[in-house]
């Protein structure tokens, strides 16, 4: 069913304003997925960061204990700096957040994927009603995501940046555009 209106039609300039926010949701969505890919990524880095040394140094540890002509002193200040360093990886929680991350930029790109084509391939066959309870159904998803995820750091928002003008989300199909 075509619901082309005339142009200047109440119809017309509502179906316009609903693409319009469509195209808000999916841009949203994407800064928001890029955002929580660097979160991801970051998290990750401070889990092998803090991990690997606290993992090596208990090894040290009880190596230089075992061995007599060590000091045991020497042993103790590996074996306490290596538990610091673990208590800091459990406290910070990285592979949780690692995942939580990863997890909402999955749901972002789920939602910029739905804004995209409910935009591109319903909404000229939606009646008004219709496209109007798609575009509701997609910013109650979209809020609910904003809800779950954590708030990006700075330096993630400034890397989402500049992935996205780098043309992360560019694919060949779409061509220049």
């Amino acid at each position: 069913m075509d619901t082309e209106e005339p142009a200047g039609s109440d119809g017309h300039i509502r179906r316009r304003a609903i693409e319009t926010e469509l195209r808000r949701i999916e841009e949203s969505a994407m800064y928001s997925a890029q955002c929580q890919f660097e979160e991801s990524k970051r998290w990750r880095a401070i889990h092998l960061l803090l991990g690997v040394p606290a993992t090596l140094l208990a090894a040290i540890a009880g190596t230089t204990a075992l061995v007599e002509s060590t000091s045991r002193t020497a042993a103790g200040i590996l074996a306490l700096v290596s538990s610091g360093l673990g208590a800091v990886l459990t406290t910070v929680n990285a592979p949780q957040r690692t995942a939580q991350a990863a997890a909402s930029a999955n749901a972002y790109l789920e939602i910029q994927t739905a804004a995209r084509q409910s935009r591109e391939i319903d909404l000229r066959q939606w009646t008004l009603e219709d496209a109007r309870s798609a575009l509701a159904e997609l910013t109650a998803r979209r809020d609910e995501q904003n809800t779950k995820a954590e708030l990006p750091s700075w330096r993630a928002y400034r890397r989402a940046q500049a992935n996205l003008r780098a043309g992360t989300q560019r694919y060949a199909v779409d061509g220049d555009s």
